[in-house]
């Protein structure tokens, strides 16, 4: 099994860098969800960073995740 740990993982957010720590699992969706989107990943980061309010990025890129499978998975209860 993978490491658990997140990873830094570097992004530009509109001509910044910048890093999040994420775990490879989600790192690994994302790309998934931006590929199938047909955008580049700073570009989905950045749109994400854009409506994140008061939470990190790393944390509104797991919440993005989460809900872009659960759309696609959706719970029988």
């Amino acid at each position: 099994m993978t490491d658990k740990r997140p990873a830094k993982r570097s992004l530009t957010l509109r001509g910044h860098r910048t890093s999040v720590s994420l775990e490879d699992a989600f790192w690994k969706e994302f790309c998934t969800i931006a590929t199938n989107r047909g955008q580049a990943i700073n570009a989905l980061a950045a749109e994400i960073d854009e409506d994140r309010g008061d939470i990190g990025l790393a944390s509104a890129i797991r919440l993005f995740v989460l809900r872009d499978v659960q759309s696609r998975h959706p719970s029988d209860g």
